[in-house]
């Protein structure tokens, strides 16, 4: 890629994503139209069990900036994709720890009811290992199979360097989860992070090892069911994406995650539930589109470091 021909502008670097119609350069941003609305996420908490190095939202024991959606909040948004005609096939759960939420299984269980593919992003440890959740999570898995996928974030297939993120013995209770899940034959996907070093390559070469290690089906090769996210550092220099900027790069708006998704938070104090344009950005108040999804169908404008390094140039998605 050349940074000429992207505009870079690297002696004002403090005056980029400033301005949410122009870069730096003084050029047109791009923007991303709501196109196929294919995956609404909610946000069901940012209280986490654990407090990992380096997460983007911030979890811990003690962050509720983002308190617990219900299960009527959710309903109610159903509600609306139905009203939109939104084109959507699936729902995604984050966190936070999703099971912390007391009515996660409520949530999923309703989701499910309409048909919906859900998703639940996990770190498969103690919240979901509770008895009541493991009695929800197979009833969902009886009453509608491999239309339930939980995503387990693995940082790493290394003991040491997944511990390194998450805390000295995270690492085994995480196995012990996915080996329960394996053996209830609840439908698994994995979440890595790119920290290390290694290749795309090398990085699902060692996935792939780990799964078969413990006989774990889920497919190494395959980026919806081994996700591996780059780090988010919004302290790196990068550069703006201008309108321009899909033709040299040969890449379509439709490519970025905003193109088909948004996501659904309710913060602290708030009497109702925000919609964002981003899973990665809730606490951008730029990126807050309303309380509602006819709200947000607006276009999204590409202004932060993340829109760059980690949407266009990274190429990644939170979806499958």
């Amino acid at each position: 890629m050349n940074d000429q021909n992207l505009h870079l502008d690297t002696a004002l670097p403090a005056a980029k994503f400033q301005h949410p119609d122009i870069t730096a350069k003084g050029e047109a941003r791009a923007v991303v139209p709501l196109t196929k609305p294919s995956t609404l996420w909610f946000n069901t908490g940012t209280l986490c069990n654990i407090e990992c190095v380096n997460c983007y939202i911030e979890s811990s024991p003690t962050n509720d900036r983002l308190v617990y959606i219900t299960a009527a909040e959710v309903v109610d948004y159903l509600d609306q994709i139905a009203a939109r005609h939104w084109e959507t096939t699936e729902i995604a759960f984050t966190g936070g720890e999703p099971f912390m939420n007391p009515e996660m299984i409520d949530i999923a269980r309703v989701c499910l009811e309409r048909n919906f593919k859900v998703l639940i992003l996990t770190n498969a440890m103690r919240p979901m290992m509770r008895k009541s959740v493991q009695t929800g999570l197979l009833e969902l898995h009886k009453n509608y199979g491999d239309k339930l996928t939980l995503r387990i974030s693995v940082d790493h297939y290394i003991a040491k360097n997944h511990d390194q993120m998450r805390g000295k013995g995270s690492f085994d209770v995480t196995l012990q989860g996915m080996q329960w899940l394996r053996d209830s034959g609840i439908q698994m996907a994995v979440a890595g992070r790119t920290l290390w070093g290694d290749s795309d390559a090398n990085s699902r070469i060692g996935y792939a090892k780990f799964y078969a290690d413990h006989r774990f089906d889920i497919d190494a090769n395959n980026p919806a069911m081994t996700v591996l996210f780059p780090e988010m550092d919004e302290s790196v220099d990068v550069p703006e994406i201008t309108e321009a900027c899909w033709g040299i790069l040969n890449k379509s708006p439709n490519d970025v995650m905003c193109s088909s998704s948004r996501m659904v938070v309710k913060r602290k104090g708030a009497n109702k539930p925000t919609v964002l344009a981003c899973t990665l950005l809730p606490y951008t108040a730029e990126f807050d589109m309303g309380e509602t999804l006819e709200q947000a169908e607006a276009d999204v404008k590409l202004n932060h470091p993340h829109c760059a390094k980690f949407c266009v140039l990274g190429g990644a998605s939170c979806s499958g």
